[in-house]
């Protein structure tokens, strides 16, 4: 799936969460992806919660997985480990760069590190995902 499929299966799959995410490079094996970064995804403290740290996370890896196997809609996370390392700024967006290390015929491997934007030399969490593809 190219750019453009994989909007278009966010906003027909996921139509309530489509326009939080913004694809803004795929390669193979590669993907990055943009989260617009809005008070409602804001912690007490002014920085992004965990939770929306690991819904970018786990949103990048399975359009990197989509990517490669198609729109497979019931591809589901089958494990997760996240390290936040950082504070993120609450008035950046948070980008994602995902790379897919192994892609097998029912189970998909991805790393993935978050950063605010303009710094990706301080990423501010990594994450290891593990996709079960039907």
């Amino acid at each position: 799936m190219d750019i453009d499929a994989l909007n278009a299966f966010l906003v027909s799959e996921f139509p309530q969460v489509a326009d939080d995410f913004e694809i803004e490079s795929l390669e193979t094996m590669r993907l990055r992806v943009r989260l617009r970064t809005r008070p409602a995804h804001l912690r007490p403290g002014g920085t992004v919660s965990g939770p929306t740290m690991f819904a970018l996370a786990d949103v990048a890896v399975y359009l990197a997985v989509l990517s490669l196997v198609g729109p497979k809609a019931l591809a589901v996370t089958t494990n997760c480990a996240i390290d936040f390392m950082r504070k993120p700024a609450a008035d950046l967006d948070l980008i994602a760069d995902v790379e897919i290390l192994k892609l097998g015929r029912s189970l998909a491997v991805g790393d993935v590190r978050l950063f605010g934007e303009g710094h990706e030399d301080r990423p501010v969490a990594r994450a290891s995902l593990t996709y079960s593809i039907p």
